[in-house]
């Protein structure tokens, strides 16, 4: 305890409700135990279609303010990747403010499950940066709120490859219909951030023919995955002006932004990553005047929450796999539906999954 009293000017001028990526969040909730050492923050945006459905990500952000806004601006967006790809689950998050390497262990992720557990099925988490399926596994054995943990105990496993398929299937769609054929066989695909789904995602384009250029911040990754697949790397931040067809960011967000679309030559963007546009409204609207064609984060890389769903609501992975390969086609829908309308991508997107939530709160209010 500290006898030490928070004066109100030394708190931020803007309140929680008053951040713009609060956007209407039914609860976040802040958890803290000093034996661990955690700090982490879930947030629960919307469960007008069902339970709240997240990953959890482990990050050594600068400061809370900037680890409240990630989990705010995740969280809404599983709500509409849940809503566009027709899942009945709503959206939510969760961060873990540390340095996964270093300060993750055992007991605080059983801790973090004892929170989950609190919240009594509201919300229900799943892996994401920083975290792995055995950490899933921990948090299972104190909470059966958890998908994602290993198939030996009756999981879906690991959702990076399901995740990257659904991506790859995204890329194909917008490549139809920006260059009239899906045949990635030839195309100069740009990969920044080569992780998990990063590398399955390389694995697929390369099997079929694309020129791949990785782009990481760990360099003996780059080096190791360069050797792997044939693929050429580009070190630093300068990324943006080559000369590539596609552009695959599937590291953090806020990529798209003023300054990267200035230079952007690719004419098509789809990758894993979330909240890729630094700006909605703005940068999407930007991406539709340069006449790049923009497939919508939060619908190709729903592979992965499709995948934990299984252990929601029963299906096999083949289930999984045919419901991902159906992004394709959305995909295409969307690119239609904003031609047809004159609207963003993400827009129409975006458009379809609150009529789906909306449509769900007028039947509960009737």
């Amino acid at each position: 305890m500290t006898s030490e009293i928070i004066d109100t000017k030394d708190l931020k001028n803007d309140p929680v409700f008053g951040q713009l990526s609060f956007d209407n969040h039914e609860q976040i909730v802040f958890c803290n135990d000093e034996d661990t050492g955690l700090k982490a923050i879930i947030g629960i945006h919307n469960t007008t279609l069902g339970p709240a459905l997240g990953g959890t990500r482990m990050w050594q952000y600068k400061s809370e303010w900037e680890a409240l806004n990630d989990v705010l601006r995740l969280s809404r967006g599983m709500t509409y990747k849940s809503a566009v790809t027709g899942l009945n689950l709503g959206g939510g998050k969760a961060v873990i403010i540390g340095d996964a390497k270093t300060q993750k262990n055992d007991a605080l992720m059983r801790k973090f499950g004892e929170f989950v557990n609190s919240l009594s099925g509201k919300y229900i988490t799943a892996e994401d940066v920083g975290m792995e399926t055995r950490d899933m596994d921990i948090i299972r054995e104190v909470t059966p709120h958890v998908t994602g943990v290993s198939e030996s105990i009756g999981g879906s496993g690991n959702p990076s490859p399901v995740t990257a398929y659904g991506v790859y299937m995204g890329m194909k769609a917008a490549a139809k219909y920006k260059f009239g054929t899906d045949n990635l066989d030839g195309k100069k695909v740009l990969v920044q951030g080569v992780g998990h789904v990063g590398e399955t995602l390389v694995k697929h384009i390369t099997d079929e023919g694309a020129q791949v250029i990785l782009n990481d911040i760990n360099e003996a990754r780059l080096e190791e995955l360069s050797k792997k697949y044939g693929a050429n790397v580009v070190l630093g931040n300068d990324i943006f002006g080559l000369d590539v067809d596609i552009y695959a960011p599937c590291a953090l967000g806020a990529t798209i932004n003023d300054e990267s679309i200035a230079q952007l030559k690719a004419k098509v963007i789809a990758g894993a990553a979330n909240n890729q546009l630094a700006n909605e409204l703005k940068h999407g609207t930007m991406l539709k005047d340069k006449g790049i064609a923009y497939a919508p984060d939060f619908l190709i890389n729903a592979g992965g929450i499709i995948n934990v769903y299984a252990e929601v609501v029963g299906y096999d992975k083949a289930e999984s796999l045919k419901r991902t390969e159906n992004i394709y086609n959305t995909t295409l829908e969307i690119f239609n539906l904003s031609e047809k309308e004159n609207i963003t991508t993400h827009q129409a997107a975006f458009n379809i999954a609150q009529a789906r939530i909306d449509a769900r709160k007028k039947e509960q209010n009737s």
